[in-house]
């Protein structure tokens, strides 16, 4: 049926999973106890189902051990390992809520965090690349050292009563991991048993930071019918089984690492696998060629590198069928190279956000090309989408408005901030995204923008997304990221950020002559900037606020010498 309003509601032929993630694991884990499992191929980790569960009960009942309870908050810092998939797991078994913070954290963000939600447990990795954990915990709490690793007490993390370090070195002051692993009895393995029977699905039991491009981040409290189904819908519409083996290249921390990775993994039986620490074009390549896997995951700027290495076409990629790719919205060209030079015929595009666990809206593959490269697809399953007005009523199909979601994956809300949440969500249960969006006949939506992106120059409203993707047609330019700059005659003025391909040269009058004649004349960056790099968030969101302030800076400071 064709729609007149936009409004659409995500199609289902099976039901919801009501149950806990503990429980759905180990019915999982039963069902394909031989199959691989957890591949971490930095740590050379490879885990069957019945080994992966035999680990995470491990770790579960050492956290019994030393006495967490069912809400307290245990949060995981650092990169991608085993130590952290465990943890995910071995919490959601007890029913602990995981805080995700983010590796990026320096002592600023993380002390606001672990306050933020009240952290009694911090499991941490030793370091990241520039960033020593170790040493910074000591430097917020240097009672930490000569302290009880079972009872801290630190000045400037009073909730924080214990810090387990992942590896096998000891610190002072601090619980080791294996160590933790081997804490659990006989007593702890009952109480596990006894846990299964009496944590709830609509328990709280993960904490994910929204990622801060503006203002403090927030932490959004899913439950475990909010991500346990996400993941599985998600993985439904790649139609995953046991044999799949899916290379998870981006972060645990974020809900794509952790939801559309371990959680979809999970919930088909298939091998999560991880090249590196971090994303590395080159590891990703080694592990999709190596481990045969037949699912691959990034946001678009992962692809890109991926596509323009220069080893690229030394590596066999055939054994990709589908994947996601999400985090930020795609280039078309971008798309277009995946499909045809990785192999990647049903890659979907997903959208969402964090609040959202995180997807709302996907592409399915059996979607015209058309649909699969120029829009984000139709709502998931059992997922009401509307697109919305300044006032909340559902705009006719075609017309723009704020993209709004209503259904089981919409979050509990943000963790001690009742203001924000209501924000958000309002009282028709509805979250508002602040993205721009049009939905067609059929469902499908294109995201045009973000309420806060818009460029008024002149009473005209500009949508950056609609010029990035004009500029990512010149065969010079790799990457655009356009954004509106104060202007005191027009109000805003357009500017853009060029990450140009290797080997190429080009000036800001060639852009613009290329610009003249082919987008309106108002669209016509007035701005232009030559970069290598952008500002980005751990899961590769431009930090478009970033790019403002920098730019805003040096033109003020030109203004100055003239």
């Amino acid at each position: 049926m064709k729609l007149s309003k936009s409004y659409s509601c995500g199609d289902a032929d099976q039901p919801l999973i009501y149950d806990t993630i503990g429980n759905y694991f180990n019915q999982v884990a039963d069902r394909f106890p031989d199959e691989d499992a957890l591949i971490v191929r930095h740590q050379n980790v490879r885990w069957s189902y019945r080994e992966y569960r035999y680990e995470v009960d491990r770790l579960a009942k050492g956290l019994l051990a030393l006495g967490i309870q069912p809400g307290d908050r245990v949060g995981i810092w650092g990169p991608n390992s085993f130590e952290w998939c465990v943890t995910q797991f071995a919490t959601a078994k007890i029913g602990a809520i995981m805080v995700c913070v983010n590796p990026a954290y320096r002592l600023f963000e993380l002390e606001y965090a672990l306050n933020k939600v009240e952290c009694r447990v911090l499991v941490t990795a030793e370091s990241f690349k520039s960033s020593n954990y170790l040493d910074m915990l000591n430097e917020l709490g240097p009672e930490i050292k000569s302290g009880d690793a079972c009872a801290l007490k630190i000045e400037k993390l009073p909730h924080l009563d214990m810090i387990i370090r992942m590896g096998t070195e000891l610190t002072d002051g601090m619980l080791n991991f294996p160590a933790v692993c081997g804490m659990g009895g006989e007593v702890e393995s009952h109480r596990l048993l006894t846990l299964a029977q009496d944590l709830r699905p609509d328990d709280p039991i993960n904490i994910q930071f929204t990622s801060g491009t503006t203002g403090r981040p927030k932490g959004a409290t899913l439950t475990h019918c909010n991500i346990l189904n996400n993941g599985n819908l998600v993985g439904r519409a790649m139609s995953l089984n046991e044999h799949d083996r899916l290379c998870i290249p981006v972060p645990l921390y974020h809900c794509f690492g952790m939801v559309l990775g371990n959680l979809t993994c999970v919930t088909s039986g298939a091998a999560a696998v991880f090249p590196e620490l971090a994303f590395d074009p080159v590891s990703t390549l080694e592990a999709v060629q190596e481990e045969k896997c037949t699912v691959l995951h990034g946001v678009p700027t992962m692809f890109i590198a991926e596509l323009d290495h220069p080893s690229f076409s030394s590596f066999n990629l055939s054994s990709l069928r589908t994947g996601v790719m999400a985090g930020a919205t795609c280039p078309e060209q971008v798309m277009r190279r995946v499909i045809s030079d990785m192999n990647m015929e049903n890659i979907l595009i997903a959208y969402g956000q964090t609040e959202l666990s995180p997807i709302n809206l996907i592409t399915k593959p059996e979607d015209s090309l058309r649909n699969r490269i120029e829009t984000v697809g139709r709502a998931v399953p059992r997922i009401e989408v509307k697109i919305a007005d300044d006032d909340g009523r559902v705009v006719e199909v075609g017309e723009k408005g704020e993209v709004c979601t209503r259904g089981y994956s919409v979050m509990r809300g943000y963790w001690n901030d009742e203001e924000k949440t209501r924000e958000t969500i309002d009282t028709g249960g509805w979250l508002h995204s602040g993205d721009i969006g049009v939905m067609d006949e059929d469902g499908y939506v294109r995201i045009v923008g973000r309420t806060k992106d818009m460029v008024i120059r002149g009473g005209e409203n500009i949508y950056p997304r609609e010029i990035e993707e004009f500029l990512y047609t010149h065969p010079k330019i790799q990457e655009a990221q356009v954004f509106g700059i104060p202007d005191e005659r027009m109000g805003e003025e357009v500017c853009v950020w060029v990450k140009l391909k290797n080997g190429e040269g080009m000036d800001s009058e060639e852009l613009r002559a290329w610009c003249k004649g082919k987008i309106a004349h108002f669209k016509v960056p007035r701005y232009v900037q030559f970069v290598d790099d952008y500002p980005m968030t751990v899961t590769g969101k431009m930090q478009k606020f970033k790019m403002r302030e920098a730019m805003s800076e040096m033109l003020d400071e030109q203004r100055l010498e003239v």
